[in-house]
């Protein structure tokens, strides 16, 4: 692949010898001739790793799909060392999305629904707002070496996961975003992938408003331009992507981010919580002399022994002096 060397890790490739294709990662990137930042996601086995253990229903699937491609773009853009956490919550049939990203890279979704409510609408994945009513979105970051946790709330209002989004932005933090996902199946595999384009705030006030509105629009006649079958596109490089896009906007990318799938859970973990619970409400959880957990994000069912969590509440205390 030809290269030109940048500053500060960028790099410039020419639209000839792509390496071959990526997946699963988040590719960050700057248009060079505008203020505007961005960055593109690929999600192949990862993906269907994620969804394949709960057999969801298409359209349900296919939402899950969406929250976790939104989730990798959104925490993608922010500063932080943690979990972000994008949920949404509503009165539909499908009561509960939420995917979750580790600023390592560690990605997990899932979602609760109403099986009888969700088959009354078919497989049509068009029908968000039936699907998921009234309610709200929830944008969370919460910080590993702070207590501190920042949390955003928008009302639900649009007619696809893209458009809630994008009122957030709109509505609650002002910068402009426009954001392009697809999500599909590929030869039975799951597949999904996004551009998300931002304006710069602390380096467009140097530019006069026509000029940034006249930037704005140009770039985003250009996302619209995206096909689905080019962000499935296993063979297609994110990099070939962005060039097909914005090649005369002049494309700088920069270190990708990996993507893995990340449940943190464990029995030891599940254990430990359990055992902030009265000796009581241990017995009421218990059946048949065990507790059996169930993880909604990786599907993993759990056995604990209810004595060996209680055990975990009696440790001695140290003596008071």
């Amino acid at each position: 692949m030809a290269r030109r060397s940048a500053p500060d890790g960028a790099i410039n490739d020419n639209a000839d010898g792509f390496d071959k294709a990526d997946d699963n990662i988040v590719q960050p990137f700057q248009l060079e001739k505008t203020q505007l930042r961005g960055r593109a996601v690929r999600l192949g086995a990862v993906l269907d790793e994620i969804l394949g253990p709960h057999d969801y229903p298409l359209p349900v699937a296919h939402l899950v799909a969406e929250t976790i491609t939104l989730a990798a773009l959104l925490s993608s853009m922010l500063k932080y060392e943690g979990i972000f956490t994008l949920q949404t919550k509503g009165d539909g049939p499908v009561g509960m999305l939420v995917a979750d990203m580790t600023s390592k890279g560690e990605v997990r979704g899932c979602a609760s629904f109403d099986k009888e409510r969700v088959a009354k609408f078919g497989n049509d994945t068009d029908l968000l707002p039936l699907f998921l009513g009234k309610g709200y979105i929830a944008f969370t970051v919460d910080q590993m070496a702070k207590t501190d946790r920042y949390q955003g709330i928008v009302e639900l209002k649009g007619k696809s996961l893209v458009e809630c989004v994008q009122h957030y932005f709109t509505q609650s933090e002002q910068i402009d975003t426009g954001i392009k996902i697809a999500v599909g199946r590929k030869d039975g595999k799951w597949r999904a992938g996004g551009v998300m384009l931002q304006l710069m705030p602390e380096e467009a006030k140097e530019d006069s408003l026509s000029v940034r509105k006249e930037d704005w629009s140009r770039s985003m006649t250009l996302l619209g331009t995206m096909k689905d079958s080019e962000v499935l596109d296993p063979a297609l490089h994110s990099r070939e992507l962005l060039l097909r896009l914005f090649h005369e906007e002049g494309v700088r990318v920069y270190k990708p981010l990996h993507l893995t799938k990340g449940c943190r859970c464990d029995s030891e973990k599940i254990g430990k919580v359990l055992a902030t619970l009265a000796d009581d409400d241990i017995e009421y959880l218990s059946e048949s002399g065990t507790i059996q957990m169930h993880c909604e994000f990786c599907s993993r069912d759990f056995t604990l022994d209810p004595d060996t969590v209680k055990n975990r509440t009696k440790k001695k205390k140290p003596k008071k002096k």
